[in-house]
């Protein structure tokens, strides 16, 4: 029920903040006075609902973050390991130059950590309790400095912005390739759209996606090399290997992550075919492991 309240929130701050934006815009319809398309005003439809839905996730981000893992922040430490987990945070927050984050620890048996946030100094940073339970402090330690390196390449942005550019395309692309279907091949000569226009949009924006979504997951395995390798500056390449080796140990176990989450999450799982290491936000870990190895960090 809370992930299906979250979804529903979402879709409504989305179309509510769209369509304030475009009636600002002066932007009513994409058709013309003949029925055609008018590509400026359909592109910036589909700009303002594409990046809409985007910018409206980052902001809820952390907020959705917490109650879809049941992240309890650090407010006040009450053990020797919270107070080390927020201290260890401080300092690596202070070497890569952001704010302070908050610190939760979520419930998962699941060796994993992320972070989200839309603002690189006032992110979240959180770590699972079998994280906790299995790992070397120095192995935490690299975790944090993993998840400390997204907040400071600014990835959750980064992310969103490419997601959202992405999306304003597929919905343009689909509404022509829709448009072009019911007036040349259906010959619907009415001012609107009829059935065609509708099913062939559809239909298109789930081909399109698909195809679109192999850029946002490529885009997506680039920034964990980046932030594997901030991981590695800042705790050492040791430490960072030895963490990701041990992830690796455990990825027979369940993915335990969100969905909304998994992109932001160290730990995604063993991806098996060729098409889903296509589709995988995460790359191999024997992959990222390798490229530490050919890289000297102190």
């Amino acid at each position: 029920m809370m992930r299906i309240g979250l979804f529903l929130l979402t879709n409504l701050a989305v179309i509510f903040i769209a369509s304030i934006t475009l009636s600002l815009l002066g932007v009513g319809s994409y058709l013309d006075a003949s029925g055609g398309l008018d590509l400026t005003s359909l592109l910036i439809f589909c700009f303002v609902f594409g990046m809409a839905g985007s910018v409206v996730s980052l902001f809820l981000s952390k907020w959705m973050a917490k109650r879809s893992t049941r992240t309890q922040v650090i407010t006040q430490p009450r053990n020797q390991q919270e107070q080390w987990l927020v201290q260890t945070v401080a300092e690596l927050a202070k070497k890569a130059g952001i704010g302070m984050p908050e610190v939760g620890i979520f419930p998962s048996n699941q060796s994993n950590a992320f972070a989200t946030g839309w603002n690189r100094n006032a992110a979240l940073v959180a770590v699972s309790t079998g994280l906790l339970e299995r790992m070397r402090p120095e192995e935490v330690r690299a975790v944090l400095a993993h998840e400390i390196g997204h907040v400071a390449n600014g990835d959750m942005v980064t992310l969103a912005l490419v997601q959202g550019v992405v999306n304003a395309f597929v919905m343009f692309f689909a509404r022509i390739i829709g448009h072009t279907v019911d007036k040349v091949i259906f010959k619907n000569e009415n001012e609107g759209h009829g059935i065609a226009f509708f099913v062939t949009t559809i239909i298109a924006e789930i081909v399109l996606g698909i195809l679109a979504s192999a850029i946002v997951m490529w885009f997506s395995r680039f920034r964990e090399y980046r932030a594997d390798e901030a991981g590695a500056r800042l705790a050492g390449s040791g430490a960072m290997i030895n963490a990701l080796q041990r992830l690796k140990d455990e990825q027979n176990l369940p993915n335990e992550m969100p969905d909304t989450l998994t992109a932001f999450g160290i730990n995604k799982g063993q991806a098996q075919s060729m098409i889903q290491k296509l589709f995988s936000s995460h790359p191999p870990l024997d992959d990222r492991i390798a490229a530490l190895r050919n890289k000297a960090y102190t």
